[in-house]
């Protein structure tokens, strides 16, 4: 949000945090932020718990989570404008 959206960081916190629904002291609260990242598609941290063969992993995390905050992501726009729906025949 800093980087796209030109906020302070005080602000970039409080509007992520808005748009998870979570107050901005949660976002550095890893029981809360797991639960978050679980309910939200955004995969979950392998260093911390199990991945599940259900949960989102990372690319498509990381699309998940340029939904979710309205921002564009390097890597998922870069992933888009390469893959094109192929034309029926």
């Amino acid at each position: 949000m800093e980087m796209t959206q030109g906020m302070r960081l005080d602000e970039a916190k409080a509007h992520v945090a808005g748009k998870l629904g979570v107050s901005p002291a949660d976002l550095s609260d890893p029981t809360i932020m797991k639960d978050v990242r679980a309910e939200m598609g955004f995969g979950r941290i392998p260093v911390q718990e199990l991945t599940y063969p259900r949960d989102a992993q990372a690319f498509e995390a990381k699309f998940n989570i340029a939904v979710a905050l309205g921002v564009p992501i390097n890597a998922v726009e870069k992933f888009r404008s390469r893959v094109k729906q192929p034309e029926r025949v």
